[in-house]
């Protein structure tokens, strides 16, 4: 129970790693205000952590607006009085284009929501933080350790929220504010086991040796699952990593060394 009685904010929540965030959080001990813009999945994970016996506060928020973070911050201090730990989980994906084509609006809001969102959020959040000297953890993505094409400017994004996560780390621990990253490599959930299923009809195999080819480049021979790499958010969040901050932890199964 390594968040006994915390408090926790996780943005992003939906079918995959929001949710296995959310509910891993809850079996450790934590109370939850889960946050995404689709209302019904947030009702959803809400009462799955309630069936574990925790508390949980759904709260329908855009965190591209100021507004709409000031009321989630509101709500959670109204209903638990503390904030112990905030996940930053909210992604949107980047346009997949070479750098020298891709087309600038779309790279500006793909910045709007996976950098400049989850910066809004950890600033809203800070002072309550500070208060139960908190955590934060922003998860990131194994894109931090290639360069492959057309990945650039998901790379740019994410190497952005890498870098303003040490530089919060700093600002804010003198505070008693520890700001650390997680980065998960492939995550088999459900968008990754549709791309399975589409492999293996365009090469005519089936989706079970897309999945085998793919894990034999792994050093565990097996892809992340969701609650392995919410198990990895839980420890950061905790009392355990009481002394790690700026901190980027991957979470790929041996796909790359770091």
């Amino acid at each position: 129970m390594l968040l006994q009685d915390k408090v926790v904010v996780v943005s992003g929540i939906g079918p995959g790693l929001g949710r296995a965030i959310a509910v891993q959080c809850a079996r450790a001990g934590a109370d939850v205000v889960v946050a995404s813009r689709t209302e019904s999945r947030l009702l959803e994970v809400a009462e799955e952590i309630k069936g574990l016996g925790r508390r949980a506060l759904p709260v329908p928020t855009d965190i591209d607006d100021e507004a709409a973070v000031a009321n989630l911050v509101a709500a959670a201090q109204a209903e638990f009085g503390r904030v112990d730990a905030l996940v930053n989980n909210a992604f949107a994906m980047p346009p997949m284009a070479d750098l020298a084509q891709v087309d600038l609006d779309q790279l500006r809001a793909a910045f709007e929501t996976n950098v400049l969102a989850a910066l809004r959020m950890t600033r809203s959040f800070a002072p309550a933080l500070a208060e139960s000297n908190g955590s934060v953890v922003m998860i990131n993505s194994a894109v931090l350790r290639h360069s492959r094409r057309p990945f650039g400017p998901y790379k740019m994004a994410k190497t952005s929220l890498l870098a303003m996560a040490q530089s919060l780390a700093t600002e804010l621990g003198p505070q008693g504010i520890r700001v650390n990253s997680v980065a998960p490599g492939y995550i088999w959930a459900e968008n990754l086991k549709m791309y399975f299923d589409y492999l293996a009809q365009k090469r005519g195999i089936t989706p079970e040796e897309v999945y085998a080819d793919t894990a034999k480049t792994l050093d565990l021979r097996k892809l992340p699952e969701p609650d392995e790499i919410a198990d990895a958010v839980v420890f950061l969040a905790s009392p355990m990593a009481r002394a790690i901050t700026g901190q980027c932890l991957d979470v790929n199964c041996g796909e790359y060394h770091h």
